[in-house]
């Protein structure tokens, strides 16, 4: 049976091609899947997505008084501006009554949490963080019985639980129809946020002690990490190509022999890991956060955290794998299918 679904994305960053982070490309993949599967699905988003995702742009802080602007309380711009939209978004929804079945908020902000009790539809709210503090004081004020949850993996779920969270693991999938196997054999490649938690260094000195190079792709949403720890190693073999669209990156993953997948931080779940079994590459990692729930011993290979040694062992040793187990490992483990009917079950069961 089809569902009137409202998803709530991020304010700050537009859905759209290339995506901004794995957030994003998370949201559009399961609006269109869902929208394949029948369901009536408004996005509400930032403005200056996609199109053919038929957003609808949430409001735009207006103008702030000269008096408000002199309070020495006065917020960052960007701080103001999603706390308008997403207040503006549920006071709206809260006069929409009838209209959805289920509001689903795929967002990192505590309004949709905060907010839940003055809507009609249930609230189900995807976490896709390790708690932060903004959130987990608007779980912690919740009520239990409004507020339900999904997790992107056992780990994250673990997290939130000490918040009184309790959450159905609902493990993001990839679409294996965009994400195809390659002929792989080529350089290593890591993709992602060029952000100091990402790891972008630890996996070029990695790629340099195994004497594999290094092709690296994302966006670089901070300058000068990029310009100061990222572009001076840069060179003899090791290549920043781009910021990629989905097309150039699945082409660009599944032709690598291994993708190097580095955490500084607890992955909550590893977008990255997903797309580059999808191509059938296998993955050489840090073994944090979410990793070893999505990687085997037939799709990858683990370092302990922080270990560039052996994440330099851990490349030499992926590329030895089967890429048809790391294509198998992304069918039955990471598919957008899976996500989706995941999604779906939740559905009818906050819904009832």
């Amino acid at each position: 049976m089809s569902s009137r679904i409202a998803l709530i994305a991020s304010s700050r960053y537009p859905i759209r091609e290339p995506f901004p982070g794995g957030l994003e490309a998370h949201t559009a993949s399961l609006a269109q899947q869902l929208r394949h599967r029948g369901h009536d699905v408004t996005v509400f988003g930032a403005p200056g997505s996609d199109p053919e995702l038929r957003v609808r742009e949430m409001a735009p802080l207006p103008v702030i008084s000269a008096a408000a602007r002199s309070d020495v309380g006065m917020p960052p711009g960007w701080f103001l501006a999603e706390h308008h939209a997403y207040l503006a978004l549920l006071v709206g929804l809260s006069h929409d009554r009838g209209r959805y079945d289920v509001v689903h908020n795929n967002s990192l902000h505590y309004l949709p949490l905060a907010l839940a009790d003055i809507l009609d539809a249930p609230v189900l709210t995807t976490l896709h963080t390790p708690p932060t503090p903004w959130m987990e004081s608007a779980v912690r004020l919740g009520d239990p019985d409004r507020l339900r949850f999904a997790a992107v993996s056992e780990h994250t779920a673990r997290r939130w639980s000490e918040t009184g969270a309790r959450a159905t693991v609902v493990r993001n999938g990839v679409d294996t129809a965009v994400w195809r196997p390659g002929p792989g054999g080529g350089t290593p490649v890591w993709s992602g946020r060029i952000v100091a938690e990402k790891g972008p260094v630890e996996a070029i000195r990695a790629a340099r002690i195994a004497g594999t190079g290094l092709r690296l792709a994302g966006p670089c949403p901070d300058r000068t990490f990029f310009e100061t720890e990222v572009a001076p190693p840069l060179g003899d073999g090791v290549d920043y190509v781009g910021h990629l669209d989905h097309r150039a990156l699945a082409e660009l993953v599944g032709g690598a022999a291994v993708a190097v997948v580095s955490p500084c931080w607890d992955e909550p779940y590893g977008l990255v890991v997903a797309e580059a079994l999808a191509c059938g590459t296998p993955v050489a990692g840090f073994a944090r956060g979410a990793l070893p729930e999505i990687v085997d011993a037939g799709c990858g290979v683990l370092a302990a955290a922080g270990d560039v040694d052996g994440l330099a062992a851990a490349i030499r040793s992926a590329a030895e794998l089967s890429r048809d187990d790391a294509r198998w490992r992304a069918e039955t483990c990471c598919s957008v299918a899976s996500m989706v009917t995941g999604y779906e079950d939740l559905y009818r069961t906050v819904a009832a």
